[in-house]
């Protein structure tokens, strides 16, 4: 039972960033501003925790740009993951955020050094069949993507592009210093372009406030020290994967507290999508050969 512990801190953790779209489908506050909100009160909380501890060290110059890019990236994701679960349905934004891990190996593909391997382009396939199944085949023949569509792939991708840094960074810092230059880089950023796009600070209910108290507690500083400790003594492949049970739980979540109207197509092309990005992950290269010789 020596991994039971992670896998519980793994479990706790996708539980937590799990309720986060429902909180913002309330449209208690604007998008912009519970994505603010979460940062600024998660790095207002952690700063005296890391200060009065002294877990805080300041890493050289190269790897604190690579930090601040990391905050900057996470806060985008958010930003605008935030607008497309307003603009759409909880269900939907979850599923096509959750195609990061595809961007991240197309991305290693065309940028990095690391190739893919074959399943990742079999999965990448049987994913892209899922999403078109799961938004409805005739906006792929129509080309007509919505708002929310194209901020939740956006968000996707702007979560992929973070994975690919902060791992280059986490190499080099442990996880509370980084949590908290990413955080102070996220919260200086999106104060920015709230002010520019003329967000409102302030004037919410309280039931608004308490709402951007749970997404800042739970939904960030929980869930990602919870991963972060998982991350630490599991396999990040294993980790990556296990996160795409957010949104299967998202959904149940929408289903049972927004009431909203999940078809058979979507279960199905959700699933479908959820396969593919399981197909990636997995060890032996498949072929047809190889799946007639298990029978």
């Amino acid at each position: 039972m020596t991994n039971a512990k992670p896998r519980l801190a793994l479990a706790f953790g996708i539980l937590c960033i799990s309720i986060f779209p429902i909180l913002v489908k309330l449209r208690l506050t604007p998008g912009l501003i519970s994505a603010f909100y979460r940062m600024a009160i998660a790095f207002s909380l952690l700063l005296p925790y890391v200060l009065i501890t002294k877990k805080f060290t300041l890493p050289k110059t190269s790897i604190l740009i690579l930090a601040i890019l990391c905050g900057v990236l996470f806060a985008s994701d958010v930003a605008v993951w935030n607008i497309a679960i307003q603009e759409s349905s909880a269900t939907q934004a979850s599923l096509l955020t959750n195609l990061s891990p595809l961007w991240v190996g197309i991305i290693s593909y065309v940028f990095l050094k690391t190739k893919p391997a074959t399943n990742f382009w079999i999965g990448t396939t049987v994913a892209l069949f899922g999403m078109a199944m799961l938004v409805g085949f005739k906006f792929f023949l129509e080309l007509d993507f919505d708002n929310a569509f194209i901020l939740a792939v956006l968000s996707g991708i702007f979560y992929s592009i973070y994975l690919l840094v902060s791992k280059k960074a986490l190499s080099q810092m442990d996880v509370l210093s980084f949590m908290t230059i990413s955080l102070m880089a996220s919260t200086v950023y999106l104060a920015i372009v709230c002010i520019v796009m003329n967000e409102p600070f302030s004037g919410f209910s309280d039931a608004g406030w308490f709402v951007l108290l749970i997404q800042a507690v739970v939904c960030q500083l929980m869930a990602w020290l919870s991963i972060s400790y998982a991350t630490q003594s599991m396999r990040p492949t294993r980790v990556s994967l296990s996160l795409l049970g957010q949104a299967v739980i998202t959904s149940i979540l929408a289903w049972l507290f927004l009431d909203e109207k999940i078809t058979l197509n979507m279960i199905i092309g959700g699933l479908i999508l959820l396969l593919g990005i399981r197909i990636t992950f997995y060890t032996k290269t498949l072929s047809i050969k190889n799946i007639v010789k298990k029978h």
